[in-house]
């Protein structure tokens, strides 16, 4: 009785690994891009600091939105073909020079991303640089399994990854440049 229990037991773990298997699906994917600009903290914290003005970054028409930099607050951010993002910031923090948001609302035919969450950071670097490090996590924009080619994993993480090194790009020059 005790074997015929025990070889129960195998099957059933064995039944649970292949289901665990069969049902899966997307997983998280991570982007982390940073880049050095020639400009003390302060001076590059003056430019990404405020959640309501994103308008360093390329593509981006116009940002409108509620409540400042308190936790909770909103943006919209309107591109450039008219498409818009729907963003959330959780975490604030002006003293360690960093920020979090969350994006609440986008069209996977503008960035093929669910579930995305990022942060902005600054820190030292040598020669009173600064380094700005912009990560993100998210899932592609096709939740089930077999995607289509412009909603997998591989063209999320592209299009994040070109976002976010355009993005510093653009804020090194204009800061570097004092525009």
């Amino acid at each position: 009785m005790r074997r015929a229990i025990a070889k129960a037991g195998v099957v059933v773990a064995a039944l649970a690994v292949l289901g665990a298997a069969w049902a899966h699906g997307p997983t998280r994917q991570k982007v982390r891009e940073s880049i050095e600009i020639d400009a003390p903290q302060a001076k590059v914290w003056a430019v990404i600091g405020n959640f309501q003005d994103m308008s360093w970054l390329p593509g981006v028409s116009k940002t409108e939105g509620e409540k400042g930099n308190e936790i909770g607050a909103t943006r919209r951010l309107t591109l450039s073909p008219g498409a818009t993002v729907d963003e959330e910031l959780y975490k604030y923090e002006p003293e360690m020079m960093s920020y979090s948001y969350r994006i609440t609302a986008v069209d996977v035919k503008v960035l093929p991303v669910t579930n995305y969450s990022s942060t902005l950071s600054l820190s030292p670097a040598p020669g009173g640089k600064t380094k700005l490090e912009w990560t993100g996590a998210f899932y592609r924009g096709f939740p089930n399994n077999d995607p289509p080619p412009e909603l997998s994993d591989e063209a999320a993480v592209k299009a994040v990854s070109g976002l976010y090194r355009a993005g510093l790009e653009a804020l090194k020059k204009k800061i570097e440049s004092g525009s």
